[in-house]
Protein backbone atom coordinates (compact mmCIF):
# COMPACT_ATOMS: atom_id res chain seq x y z
CA UNK A 1 0.00 0.00 0.00
CA UNK A 2 1.27 3.85 -0.95
CA UNK A 3 1.81 5.90 1.77
CA UNK A 4 -0.23 8.47 0.83
CA UNK A 5 -3.43 5.70 0.65
CA UNK A 6 -2.41 5.32 4.07
CA UNK A 7 -2.73 8.48 4.90
CA UNK A 8 -5.89 9.08 3.41
CA UNK A 9 -7.02 6.15 4.96
CA UNK A 10 -6.30 6.85 8.72
CA UNK A 11 -5.26 10.59 8.84
CA UNK A 12 -9.24 11.26 10.51
CA UNK A 13 -9.01 8.22 13.01
CA UNK A 14 -5.29 9.50 13.99
CA UNK A 15 -6.08 13.14 14.70
CA UNK A 16 -9.34 11.92 16.70
CA UNK A 17 -7.73 9.35 18.69
CA UNK A 18 -4.60 11.95 19.23
CA UNK A 19 -6.93 15.11 19.95
CA UNK A 20 -9.11 12.83 22.39
CA UNK A 21 -5.68 12.00 24.34
CA UNK A 22 -4.42 15.67 24.53
CA UNK A 23 -7.01 17.78 24.03
CA UNK A 24 -5.39 20.39 22.63
CA UNK A 25 -5.23 21.42 18.70
CA UNK A 26 -2.05 22.61 17.89
CA UNK A 27 -0.40 19.37 20.19
CA UNK A 28 -2.35 17.25 18.42
CA UNK A 29 -1.56 18.35 15.09
CA UNK A 30 2.35 17.95 15.98
CA UNK A 31 1.95 14.44 16.87
CA UNK A 32 -0.15 13.55 14.27
CA UNK A 33 2.59 15.23 11.68
CA UNK A 34 5.27 13.07 13.33
CA UNK A 35 3.24 9.69 13.59
CA UNK A 36 2.48 10.00 9.68
CA UNK A 37 6.07 10.77 9.44
CA UNK A 38 7.29 7.78 11.28
CA UNK A 39 4.90 5.55 9.36
CA UNK A 40 6.59 6.88 6.07
CA UNK A 41 10.17 6.50 7.51
CA UNK A 42 9.45 2.97 9.10
CA UNK A 43 6.84 1.47 6.19
CA UNK A 44 8.86 -1.01 4.73
CA UNK A 45 9.44 -2.91 8.14
CA UNK A 46 5.86 -3.60 8.33
CA UNK A 47 5.89 -7.37 7.69
CA UNK A 48 1.79 -8.17 7.87
CA UNK A 49 -0.22 -5.33 6.30
CA UNK A 50 -3.20 -6.77 8.04
CA UNK A 51 -1.76 -5.22 11.46
CA UNK A 52 -1.45 -1.91 9.72
CA UNK A 53 -3.85 -0.22 11.60
CA UNK A 54 -3.09 -0.92 14.91
CA UNK A 55 0.59 -0.77 14.23
CA UNK A 56 -0.27 3.03 13.18
CA UNK A 57 -2.04 3.87 16.31
CA UNK A 58 0.30 1.84 18.37
CA UNK A 59 3.05 4.72 16.72
CA UNK A 60 0.96 7.44 17.62
CA UNK A 61 0.05 6.42 21.52
CA UNK A 62 3.82 6.41 22.01
CA UNK A 63 4.29 9.92 20.39
CA UNK A 64 1.43 10.72 22.79
CA UNK A 65 3.01 8.92 25.75
CA UNK A 66 6.25 10.57 25.07
CA UNK A 67 4.37 14.01 25.06
CA UNK A 68 2.84 13.37 28.57
CA UNK A 69 6.29 12.94 29.63
CA UNK A 70 7.81 15.94 28.18
CA UNK A 71 5.17 17.85 29.72
CA UNK A 72 5.39 15.84 32.88
CA UNK A 73 9.10 17.28 33.15
CA UNK A 74 8.52 20.78 32.10
CA UNK A 75 5.23 20.69 34.84
CA UNK A 76 3.35 22.57 32.10
CA UNK A 77 -0.55 22.77 32.47
CA UNK A 78 -2.96 23.52 30.16
CA UNK A 79 -6.50 24.72 30.57
CA UNK A 80 -9.52 25.05 28.77
CA UNK A 81 -9.56 29.42 27.53
CA UNK A 82 -12.83 30.24 29.96
CA UNK A 83 -13.08 33.57 28.00
CA UNK A 84 -12.94 31.91 24.88
CA UNK A 85 -15.17 29.42 25.85
CA UNK A 86 -17.60 32.23 26.99
CA UNK A 87 -17.32 34.14 23.65
CA UNK A 88 -18.64 31.05 22.02
CA UNK A 89 -21.34 29.64 24.17
CA UNK A 90 -22.43 33.40 23.59
CA UNK A 91 -22.32 33.35 19.85
CA UNK A 92 -23.63 29.75 19.95
CA UNK A 93 -26.32 31.08 22.05
CA UNK A 94 -28.12 33.55 19.60
CA UNK A 95 -28.85 30.87 17.42
CA UNK A 96 -31.50 29.29 18.31
CA UNK A 97 -32.73 26.17 20.31
CA UNK A 98 -31.28 23.71 17.80
CA UNK A 99 -28.35 25.33 18.53
CA UNK A 100 -28.28 25.64 21.94
CA UNK A 101 -28.95 22.17 22.25
CA UNK A 102 -25.66 21.73 20.21
CA UNK A 103 -24.08 23.87 22.68
CA UNK A 104 -25.92 21.49 25.33
CA UNK A 105 -24.74 18.48 24.24
CA UNK A 106 -21.49 19.39 23.69
CA UNK A 107 -21.01 21.39 27.38
CA UNK A 108 -21.97 17.48 28.79
CA UNK A 109 -19.70 16.32 26.27
CA UNK A 110 -17.28 18.73 27.75
CA UNK A 111 -17.76 18.21 30.96
CA UNK A 112 -17.11 14.11 30.75
CA UNK A 113 -14.51 14.71 28.88
CA UNK A 114 -13.02 16.45 31.82
CA UNK A 115 -13.82 13.89 34.21
CA UNK A 116 -12.13 11.43 31.76
CA UNK A 117 -8.90 13.75 31.63
CA UNK A 118 -9.10 12.96 36.01
CA UNK A 119 -8.88 9.10 34.56
CA UNK A 120 -4.62 7.50 34.86
CA UNK A 121 -3.35 7.27 31.87
CA UNK A 122 -3.82 3.99 31.06
CA UNK A 123 -7.24 4.05 31.44
CA UNK A 124 -8.01 7.40 29.78
CA UNK A 125 -6.54 5.59 26.65
CA UNK A 126 -8.65 2.03 26.86
CA UNK A 127 -11.87 4.53 27.45
CA UNK A 128 -10.51 6.72 24.47
CA UNK A 129 -9.79 3.74 22.06
CA UNK A 130 -12.51 1.51 23.38
CA UNK A 131 -15.50 4.63 23.41
CA UNK A 132 -14.77 7.28 20.76
CA UNK A 133 -12.41 5.20 19.10
CA UNK A 134 -14.62 2.16 18.53
CA UNK A 135 -12.08 -0.14 18.35
CA UNK A 136 -12.53 -3.80 19.33
CA UNK A 137 -10.78 -5.23 22.60
CA UNK A 138 -8.34 -7.49 19.88
CA UNK A 139 -7.98 -4.07 17.99
CA UNK A 140 -6.76 -2.37 21.41
CA UNK A 141 -4.07 -4.99 22.82
CA UNK A 142 -2.11 -4.53 19.76
CA UNK A 143 -2.30 -0.96 20.07
CA UNK A 144 -1.08 -0.75 23.59
CA UNK A 145 0.98 -4.19 23.33
CA UNK A 146 -0.58 -6.02 26.14
CA UNK A 147 -3.53 -8.46 26.13
CA UNK A 148 -7.13 -9.17 25.26
CA UNK A 149 -7.38 -9.54 29.12
CA UNK A 150 -5.62 -6.93 30.04
CA UNK A 151 -7.66 -4.58 28.09
CA UNK A 152 -10.93 -5.71 29.56
CA UNK A 153 -9.60 -5.15 33.38
CA UNK A 154 -8.63 -1.93 32.26
CA UNK A 155 -11.57 -1.16 30.57
CA UNK A 156 -13.43 -2.39 33.08
CA UNK A 157 -11.60 -0.08 35.67
CA UNK A 158 -12.16 2.63 33.79
CA UNK A 159 -15.44 2.46 33.57
CA UNK A 160 -15.87 2.02 37.14
CA UNK A 161 -13.62 5.26 38.06
CA UNK A 162 -15.41 7.12 36.03
CA UNK A 163 -18.57 6.38 37.35
CA UNK A 164 -17.21 7.56 40.62
CA UNK A 165 -15.58 10.60 39.75
CA UNK A 166 -19.00 11.69 38.26
CA UNK A 167 -20.83 10.67 40.98
CA UNK A 168 -18.27 12.77 43.08
CA UNK A 169 -17.60 15.91 40.97
CA UNK A 170 -20.85 16.35 38.84
CA UNK A 171 -24.20 16.70 39.43
CA UNK A 172 -26.53 15.42 36.55
CA UNK A 173 -29.97 16.77 36.77
CA UNK A 174 -32.83 17.28 34.18
CA UNK A 175 -33.74 21.25 33.08
CA UNK A 176 -37.47 22.33 32.58
CA UNK A 177 -37.05 20.52 28.75
CA UNK A 178 -36.59 17.29 30.17
CA UNK A 179 -32.38 17.64 29.28
CA UNK A 180 -30.20 15.81 31.25
CA UNK A 181 -27.00 18.47 32.05
CA UNK A 182 -24.13 18.03 33.65
CA UNK A 183 -23.16 20.39 36.13
CA UNK A 184 -19.52 20.20 38.08
CA UNK A 185 -20.48 20.63 41.64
Amino acid sequence: MEFWDIYDQFYTRVRKFILALVRDEWVADDLVQETFLRVQKNLGSLKDSSKMSPWIFRIAHNLCQDHFRQLKISRKEESIDQEEMGDLKEALAQKGLDVQKELEQREMGECVQNQIDLLPESLRTVIVLHELMEFNLREIAEILGTTIENVKVRLHRARKKLKAILEEKCAFEKDDRNVLICTPK
